[in-house]
């Protein structure tokens, strides 16, 4: 109940908000954010972030699996070996566009 509650101040204080800033200043934060999202530093960062992220994804994986090894149900080792045959045939394209080079 206590989240539920603060959930719905929640709702209520951005409409309030929202609602006294107005659309003017709505289009500002916009234009502001979309400034800052075509920053190529911000870009660069997000794409070395990401590469990052990948490389200990892909250690954190050997280590699970080495400790891991058979003890994974059929249907789990499945599932990943067709999401892993996807990915090589997509060209090495993720879900959201972006290589994964």
């Amino acid at each position: 109940m206590r989240y539920r509650l603060t959930f719905v101040a929640g709702i209520v204080l951005g409409y309030v908000l929202g609602t006294r800033a107005g659309r003017e200043r709505y289009e500002q934060l916009k234009k502001s954010a979309r400034r800052v999202a075509e920053n190529p530093a911000v870009r660069n960062t997000a794409e070395s972030a990401a590469q990052q992220s990948r490389q200990f994804a892909g250690k954190a994986y050997h280590a699970v699996s080495d400790k891991v090894g058979d003890k994974v149900p059929e249907s789990v080792a499945g599932r990943v070996r067709s999401l892993r045959e996807r990915s090589a045939h997509d060209g090495g394209a993720d879900d959201w566009g972006t290589s994964n080079t």
